[in-house]
């Protein structure tokens, strides 16, 4: 975790919206909602909304601003995701930034041959396998779209893999609440029993909102679920800006705050005070391929400036850094990586996501994970900042040492090197005659090098006894229901 605008010092930080820009995209969106709306397809979700004041017609429903207000004001400012490990809880809050892998990536690069193949079973657990054994990243997703299993239940498999793998806290996706309601089974058998959970949540529901101005029924209907359950909820989405919105940055804005909004109403509506935090991933249209361009300097200005949005209206934000759009570990992907950690990080986000993806979060890698690790070790350092005080401005043992001394042998200095000059474990450092020696090795041999290491090494903390039985007990019960015909 990095903490930003820590008390006891001015850290560094990055903002692209001033608050009286903020007020307006806000009043703008709120304008939005009331006059145009949005289509929400979820039958219990309308009722909600119109029981509130708001006006329906089919599934376009106009919400006046009151609701929206309401909404914010119920939504706590901050809550905690736990891990089966209690010394790895994350504080999900505005300014303290917490880094994590990214879901459902088509394609996975096998750590074994390097090929490139579909994602399949056991991809998710080396994942969190690695996730768990690394230190910078804080929380753990799949990485990985499962592709060998019955597809509506994907997320359930991963999410035992997930639970089986990682100490830390994880964040999962889900086709409907029944996957949710199967994940919340195996969540309750790992942490003692569901009132365990409900006390102390180790997992946080990922859900998703399409462009512009609409929902999904399903998405809905899986956040609502959750909030009744005390499962927090992470709602994401875009729009892509060029295609789902006009070419201009405010545009795309104000249609992610509209979508998000809206659907935090709508969770609030269900349970008031249900912990949640709101996401996008603004990224631009590339003018070439119509993709949307990941590893653009405009995706990282506009999670920013949307960090900078939900920070104004004081609702926890989940944005993006550490996925590229290079096709494999390369130079690009070093750039883009690390702009996109940086500005994430100097920007205050309180979750980012899709670390470890290449080709426009079409590829999990865990190289990539890997290497952002560094990344992010070498951003935390910068967000540290510079403490001024007394004892780090050392005028007495200046003066004692006097011109022409050297301060290298000083035990006062040496005793804190180590905490203010940070070491890389895989960035090389020595001279070209040395590196030579040790066998010329490149970043992307070090990074493959440390991966071994971790998958060879690495245990994550064991599940408790009858844990794993309920997990396969969920799982066989699982596929059964979905094997069942469908009643008429």
């Amino acid at each position: 975790m990095i903490v930003t605008n820590y008390a006891d010092r001015q850290t560094p930080q990055f903002r692209v919206l001033s608050d009286a820009q903020c007020r307006e995209i806000y009043l703008a969106t709120l304008e939005a909602l009331n006059t145009i709306g949005v289509q929400v397809p979820n039958a219990e979700a309308r009722a909600l909304l119109a029981r509130a004041g708001a006006w329906v017609e089919g599934d376009l429903v106009r919400i006046p601003a009151h609701i929206i207000q309401d909404a914010l004001a119920a939504t706590p400012r901050s809550f905690t995701i736990w891990g089966r490990d209690p010394m790895r809880t994350i504080q999900v809050a505005p300014d303290r930034v917490h880094f994590g892998p990214g879901l459902t990536n088509t394609f996975f690069v096998d750590p074994e041959t390097g090929e490139l193949r579909r994602s399949r079973r056991g991809d998710a657990a080396l994942t969190a396998r690695v996730a768990d054994a690394l230190d910078n990243i804080d929380y753990v997703m799949g990485l990985a779209l499962i592709g060998d299993v019955t597809p509506e239940l994907a997320s359930v498999y991963e999410f035992a893999e997930l639970l089986a793998n990682t100490g830390k806290p994880i964040i999962a996706w889900a086709h409907s609440p029944e996957n949710v309601a199967d994940m919340q089974r195996m969540a309750s058998a790992a942490v003692g029993g569901p009132e365990a959970l409900r006390r102390r949540p180790i997992f946080a529901l990922f859900s998703t909102y399409p462009s512009p101005l609409k929902h999904a029924e399903l998405d809905l209907a899986n956040q609502m679920w959750a909030a009744e359950h005390d499962i927090p909820v992470v709602y994401l989405g875009g729009p892509t800006v060029g295609l789902e919105s006009p070419f201009t940055a405010a545009s795309g804005l104000l249609l992610h705050l509209a979508a998000a909004l809206s659907g935090l109403a709508i969770v609030q509506l269900k349970r008031r005070g249900a912990p949640m935090a709101i996401g996008g991933v603004p990224s631009p249209m590339d003018l070439r391929t119509v993709r949307p361009c990941y590893g653009s300097p405009e995706m990282s200005l506009h999670s920013a400036a949307a960090v900078d949005l939900a920070r104004y209206l004081g609702v926890p934000f989940m944005g993006t850094a550490g996925a590229s759009e290079s096709k494999c570990l390369d130079g690009q992907a070093a750039i883009e990586y690390a702009l996109q950690v940086l500005m994430s990080a100097l920007s205050g986000a309180s979750l980012v996501h899709d670390v470890g993806f290449l080709d426009c979060a079409n590829i999990g890698s865990l190289e990539a994970l890997v290497m952002n690790d560094e990344i992010i070790a070498m951003a935390t350092r910068i967000l540290r900042g510079i403490e001024v005080n007394r004892e780090t401005l050392m005028l007495d043992l200046i003066a004692e040492i006097g011109p022409g001394g050297q301060f290298l042998t000083e035990p006062r200095s040496a005793a804190i090197a180590r905490q203010e000059v940070w070491m890389p474990t895989l960035l090389d450092r020595q001279p070209y005659a040395i590196w030579e020696q040790q066998g010329r090795t490149t970043m992307e041999d070090r990074v493959r090098a440390k991966l071994r290491r971790l998958l060879a090494s690495h245990r994550p903390p064991a599940l408790p006894a009858g844990a794993r039985e309920e997990i396969e007990k969920v799982l066989a019960e699982a596929e059964a229901r979905k094997s069942r015909p469908e009643e008429p």
